[in-house]
């Protein structure tokens, strides 16, 4: 039964940080100039704090699902709306730092905190730990589109 556990906890980091490690070669390959030059609020964090952010929001959230999993739900369709929110997190970086389109990154935001909302009360008939693991993801998608809005009106 360990061996399961450890199996399906590294598939579901896997999956989860891949969604991490696309969305950070695509910022790092297109993110300067252009990013630097946008006008941004005062409450733009520096950029040394994103990586680790998201490095423990990744872990957080390979963490709440894998508990869902292994809580003898097994629900395929909640999986896979997990993964279908891990392609729009992913397609967040593309759309912002590839194709620079700041409205198109903040409507792909909006579906990204639906997305997220639907899981953790889904998560939450399942593992109130999941829905607690959930929120600082939430929180900081929410404080993600504080800052993506203001982009939009300052550029």
């Amino acid at each position: 039964m360990l061996k399961n556990k450890f199996i399906s906890f590294f598939v579901f980091a896997i999956v989860t940080y891949s969604a991490s490690f696309i969305g950070s070669v695509a910022t790092i390959t297109y993110k300067e100039p252009w990013y630097s030059n946008l006008i941004k609020t005062s409450l733009t964090p520096p950029d040394w704090v994103f990586a680790p952010v998201w490095t423990t929001l990744y872990l957080l959230m390979t963490i709440s699902i894998w508990l869902v999993w292994h809580k003898n739900y097994k629900n395929l369709s909640l999986i896979y709306l997990y993964f279908i929110h891990l392609i729009f997190n992913t397609t967040w970086s593309i759309v912002f730092f590839v194709y620079h389109n700041i409205l198109l990154a903040l409507l792909n935001l909006i579906i990204i905190i639906l997305f997220i909302i639907f899981l953790m009360f889904e998560f939450k008939k399942v593992s109130n730990l999941s829905f607690i693991l959930m929120m600082p993801y939430l929180l900081w998608s929410i404080y993600a589109l504080f800052l993506n809005i203001n982009l939009l009106l300052l550029n």
